[in-house]
């Protein structure tokens, strides 16, 4: 049998696998933006980070507008975290 678009378990199935994804995708971009925030002492963008879900707009506007951060810049907070967070394991 061949889905179409109208069946309710295609349906379905398409919006849990996309919650899914958008919560994979955003939550590390949300924990960074609120760690960055509290870092540079910004209480604000801090509470308007944790408290506002915009599915990462907020927090990509935050890392790259006003922090003024680039791709190369985040790649390379992440890798120093990770290797910090997988050494004391």
């Amino acid at each position: 049998m061949i889905f179409a678009m109208e069946d309710p378990f295609f349906i379905s199935a398409f919006i849990n696998i996309f919650v899914i994804v958008v919560t994979l995708v955003t939550t590390p971009l949300k924990v960074y933006a609120v760690w960055l925030a509290s870092k540079n002492n910004h209480k604000k963008w801090f509470v308007a980070l944790i408290i506002l879900n915009t599915i990462g707009i907020l927090e990509l506007v935050y890392i790259f507008h006003v922090l003024k951060k680039s791709w190369k810049e985040v790649e390379i907070d992440f890798n120093k975290d990770w290797k910090a967070i997988t050494k004391k394991q």
